[in-house]
């Protein structure tokens, strides 16, 4: 449980609105802390080491757990708060935000896949060198470890480094249905761009 806490439980409403009165929670949703005064919703937990709220930034919970936010606001949560908030935003807007998050859902390529480079700022994880601006990049997946989480993050190689790559102990993408794999999640990209990316890799 973050600290903050209420000390009555019995009197413990499903959900607070309030504005943080310290900068020791931390968001649930995008684990950053939640500075002093800043909106924040608390979702109340009861659990094998006691009852309180787990935290997230209004606007992080609206992204993520949008339902949660309109129980919170059926519920007027902000009456719940020790000081009433001001300057709450309204739920239409709240909503719009978790319409942009499901858009930028939508859009998120699947990993394994290939594009252009936009500019030579990107480097190679695997040579360490740039990607030259128009080139044909390259995008792995990679474990990486957050918290107590492990999750996949696309990383950028070389074609010619992709079998190096593919070696890696840390690497999530299955070399066995790779180019399969490019063909379908590669929308946008040239069919001779992507058919040139996939013969190097092939003489890597």
């Amino acid at each position: 449980m973050e600290t903050d806490q209420p000390t009555e439980e019995s009197e413990l409403a499903p959900f607070v609105i309030e504005g943080a009165r310290s900068s020791r929670s931390k968001c649930k949703t995008c684990r950053r802390k939640i500075d002093k005064d800043v909106l924040r919703l608390g979702i109340l937990l009861e659990g094998p080491y006691g009852t309180g709220y787990l935290w997230h930034h209004l606007n992080c919970a609206a992204k993520r757990r949008f339902e949660d936010v309109e129980e919170a606001f059926a519920a007027e949560a902000w009456n719940a708060a020790k000081v009433v908030p001001k300057d709450i935003p309204p739920l239409a807007e709240l909503g719009k935000l978790r319409e942009e998050a499901e858009q930028k859902k939508k859009e998120r390529k699947e990993i394994p896949w290939a594009e252009v480079s936009p500019s030579g700022r990107s480097k190679c994880v695997t040579c360490g060198e740039a990607i030259a601006e128009g080139s044909v990049r390259v995008n792995l997946g990679r474990l990486v470890e957050f918290g107590n989480q492990v999750r996949t993050n696309p990383v950028k190689v070389h074609p010619s480094c992709v079998a190096r790559q593919l070696g890696e102990a840390d690497c999530d993408t299955d070399g066995e249905t790779l180019a399969a794999d490019l063909r379908a999640n590669s929308a946008g990209l040239e069919a001779v761009l992507l058919d040139g990316a996939l013969a190097q890799i092939d003489a890597s």
